[in-house]
């Protein structure tokens, strides 16, 4: 894990969709709410400009984040986010508490590792594509992990990296397969190129007649 990310807030009074478009026009502000654990959920404010640095930063999204709200800090996991259609601009954003004890559900980005290297593309003349590019998770705050790597050096062309494929760190589980092997879904494949697998199955059929 990269070192503790601090989001600074401060708690929102003005409410409704209007107070909303004035905090982000006026102030450069972006409305937020945190929410969960045993305590009501408050309505914050923080500065468009910190919250966009924060979120360049992939680990942003998977890591548990330190919210200091008027100078007391509250644990919590960046939960939703809002973005402009058009704009570089966030328009809201919720966080959820989390509890050392307590089991979260996260999304995770998964990192494809040893491409170059596949089998299946540089012996067997196939291509890599990729299914998901994350994976939600289940485990306690002190076992998320930033990401889960893929390694594709093994894999073999017309192969298929499922779910249940993945190395997990300890006290991790794939939230998905909890649900039974139909949820044991492709995160990547090697595919022989259109074009050969086409003439080959054009083979097969001519020498079939």
């Amino acid at each position: 894990m990269t070192d503790a990310f601090v989001v600074n807030a401060e708690v929102r009074t003005d409410k409704g969709k209007g107070a909303s478009r004035r905090l982000r026009r006026l102030d450069n502000l972006v409305p937020a709410i945190i929410y969960g654990g045993d305590k009501e959920p408050v309505s914050l404010t923080l500065k468009h400009n910190e919250i966009i640095k924060s979120l360049d930063n992939e680990a942003f999204y998977s890591h548990i984040l330190t919210i200091n709200i008027a100078g007391k800090e509250e644990s919590a996991i960046l939960k939703d986010l809002q973005r402009h259609p058009a704009r570089h601009e966030i328009l809201h954003a919720d966080f959820l508490r989390v509890s050392k004890n307590q089991p979260i559900n996260v999304h995770v980005p998964l990192h494809f590792t040893n491409e170059d290297a596949c089998v299946g593309v540089k012996m067997e003349g196939g291509a890599i594509s990729h299914q998901a590019s994350d994976v939600e998770i289940t485990c306690l705050p002190g076992d998320l992990p930033e990401f889960i790597e893929v390694n594709m050096a093994d894999v073999h062309v017309e192969n298929i990296v499922h779910l249940s494929d993945l190395v997990l760190p300890e006290g991790v589980t794939i939230t998905a397969l909890q649900h039974g092997e139909d949820h044991d879904l492709p995160v990547a494949a090697v595919h022989k190129p259109k074009g050969e697998k086409a003439a080959e199955e054009t083979e097969e059929e001519a020498g079939e007649e």
